[in-house]
């Protein structure tokens, strides 16, 4: 009978990328691995997470997600399950106990590597375990098998290397490039998608990935008004002051339901339990406002400014942030409108945007009370509003 051959390949995986799932890979091509359990730790005891680390149930199923596609691979929660520090040694030990005929290669870096006489209880592991080492790009080989023959003296310990061409990235640079809208190539889209929608480590979309995402979700014939609602949008953040790249995000996502009937529409109100008025309870065409506000917050991991933005886009309200007025209208004035009036709205958006927003919930009310529909109470208290607020500015 032959032993089975299992790799363990534990860490932090915070974030899992693809440097892992590739040298995953490589170890179970390079040591004819019939399994490799991969093994994120509950609490290293080497470091300390960092403060904005996700919960480890969220790093598993990372973990799992980025490790799909890597034969003969085992994601376990072995170290989770036994809670406290996850020492080396009391995993391998545990692995032993249920595999005691296997041959085991215990996996890790150069870095581990070098200072693996200083792991709890090393010796004990080299009874249980083979070393099998990552060798990185650059020529770190002869280094390695000095130190593996050196080892085998001192322990009679049993170490491969095994020879890995994964793309280097250490997690803490990728949790920096993530805050700034990067890294998204060094991840599987599934993860990267997770990270955005819990907005985990404070990262943010790339725009071309949200982008794609949106698009996707729009009636063809509406890509163009999007793109045209981001550049203005882009341009008035810029003019009064607001910040530019949430705009960018609320205004890519504003009309991501637009295409929903209305059967559709209260489906998504039932699934984030909005509540629709009377009016927009039999109004699909309103109700997109507030469903895609939804998506954004639970699907995108958008903050309250930004979805604000988005809730209150097509019918406005009294008090709006800059944030808001700027995609109302932004919405209302991008380069595909054409309507009798427009030119005169552009102008009075960068010139005095009140006034503009004032002339727009104007031209709404007249549009909607010609085509016999009652206006939204909530644009006729916002034109009510602003009519306020610019007498009293102007006394």
């Amino acid at each position: 009978m032959i032993d089975l051959k299992i790799g363990i390949f534990g860490g932090t995986f915070d974030p899992p990328h693809k440097g892992h799932s590739t040298a995953a890979q490589a170890a179970v091509d390079s040591l004819c691995l019939d399994k490799l359990l991969v093994i994120p730790d509950a609490q290293p005891p080497h470091k300390r997470l960092p403060v904005d680390a996700p919960e480890a149930t969220v790093r598993l199923e990372m973990t799992k997600l980025a490790m799909a596609d890597v034969d003969k691979v085992l994601v376990s929660d072995i170290e989770l399950a036994r809670g406290g520090r996850s020492y080396t040694v009391d995993t391998v030990r545990q692995i032993k106990e249920k595999y005691p005929d296997a041959k085991l290669y215990l996996l890790m870096g150069t870095d581990m590597f070098f200072c693996f006489e200083s792991w709890k209880d090393f010796k004990e592991i080299f009874k249980m375990a083979s070393l099998a080492v990552f060798a990185r790009r650059g020529g770190e080989e002869e280094q390695l098998h000095r130190f593996a023959h050196e080892l085998n003296r001192k322990y009679g310990a049993k170490v491969k290397v095994i020879p890995n061409d994964a793309i280097e990235i250490s997690s803490t640079d990728l949790r920096s490039l993530l805050r700034l809208r990067r890294g998204r190539e060094y991840l599987d889209d599934a993860v990267y998608g997770q990270i955005i929608k819990g907005r985990l480590y404070g990262a943010r979309p790339e725009f071309q990935w949200l982008r794609e995402r949106a698009y996707a979700m729009l009636a063809p014939s509406r890509i163009a008004h999007v793109k045209g609602c981001e550049d203005e949008a882009d341009c008035l953040a810029r003019r009064w002051g607001a910040d530019p790249q949430k705009a960018s995000e609320a205004a890519i996502l504003h009309d991501v339901t637009k295409k929903e009937n209305l059967a559709a529409q209260l489906r998504l109100c039932e699934k984030y339990g909005i509540i629709p008025d009377s009016v927009e309870a039999h109004e699909g065409k309103l109700l997109h406002s507030k469903t895609g506000a939804a998506i954004a917050r639970f699907e995108f991991g958008c903050d309250d400014e930004v979805c604000g933005a988005i809730c209150w886009h097509t019918t406005g309200r009294p008090d709006m942030t800059l944030l808001e007025k700027v995609i109302y209208m932004a919405d209302y004035i991008e380069p595909t409108r054409d309507f009798p009036g427009v030119e005169e709205l552009r102008r009075l958006a960068y010139n005095d945007l009140d006034m503009a927003m004032e002339m727009g919930f104007e031209m709404s009310v007249q549009d909607m009370s010609e085509r016999g529909i009652t206006p939204h109470e909530n644009t006729l208290k916002a034109l009510e509003y602003i009519k306020e607020k610019i007498k009293g500015r102007d006394k």
